[in-house]
């Protein structure tokens, strides 16, 4: 089953929204795949983007800000009987699929989830990585730790493509440095400046846009609010860094 919203006021339930897009917008104002018409509610409030089984819920500035389970958020991993509170409204996250994520890749990317980067740091530092190995200034190799593990390590994903991808840096400070993309879902980018994801399905590798006001540039085109397919050799450009994806032989 996918996932769904259920959208209630004062403990009653208003509508079921299942989340069947890719980017699902909440707000104020007609154009919202969810609109609420309330004061409260800023014009575009908040914004949930789902990949595979996996839901990213991003607070858009608003006025009176996005809640979930009583706790302010700018950006949060939704996992299933989560309750999003919008002013008076609730919407509550069902997902009974498990994600293609754990809770253990999120710890790794310390992307869209910043309350872990201490544990994260200390978990390194008992495995005797160097920081600078975990604190790559992009933090585009966070999702491998270093790469000190090695891809085997990882078990292949049942519906794997058969070839295997992997990310190039080109400039800056980690230029040289590859990451093979191993996991379903592998989070790049700056958390509160721009972050994007790239997605391992059974018929390639997809980049998605996830965070910030400026999208992701692939081959000089900025992408919209759609995944795009990556061929080998495109050129990814994320927070001012190039970095080149390519098929492995």
């Amino acid at each position: 089953m996918s996932a769904k919203l259920i959208l209630s006021m004062d403990g009653l339930v208003l509508k079921e929204i299942p989340l069947t897009k890719e980017r699902t917008s909440i707000g104020r104002k007609p154009h919202n795949d969810i609109q609420i018409d309330n004061l409260a509610i800023s014009g575009e409030h908040s914004v949930i983007v789902t990949i595979l089984n996996d839901s990213f819920l991003e607070d858009l500035n608003s006025t009176n800000g996005t809640y979930v389970n009583g706790q302010p958020i700018k950006k949060h991993f939704l996992q299933n009987n989560d309750v999003v509170e919008l002013g008076k409204y609730k919407l509550k996250y069902l997902n009974e699929t498990p994600t293609q994520t754990t809770a253990a890749d999120f710890e790794k990317t310390m992307v869209l989830r910043p309350d872990l980067m201490k544990k994260t740091a200390e978990q390194t530092a008992a495995k005797a990585v160097s920081p600078s190995d975990t604190q790559v200034g992009m933090k585009a190799l966070d999702t491998q730790a270093g790469m000190a593990k090695p891809a085997a390590a990882a078990p292949a994903p049942a519906a794997a493509p058969p070839v295997m991808g992997a990310i190039q840096v080109l400039t800056g400070a980690n230029a040289g440095k590859e990451l093979d993309l191993t996991k379903n879902l592998t989070t790049l980018g700056k958390p509160g400046v721009q972050v994007a994801v790239i997605t391992r399905r059974p018929h390639g590798y997809f980049i998605t846009h996830v965070e910030g006001a400026n999208f992701p540039v692939v081959n000089g085109a900025t992408l919209d609010a759609h995944p795009r397919e990556l061929k080998d050799h495109d050129v990814i450009e994320l927070v001012g860094v190039k970095m080149e994806f390519f098929i492995k032989a």
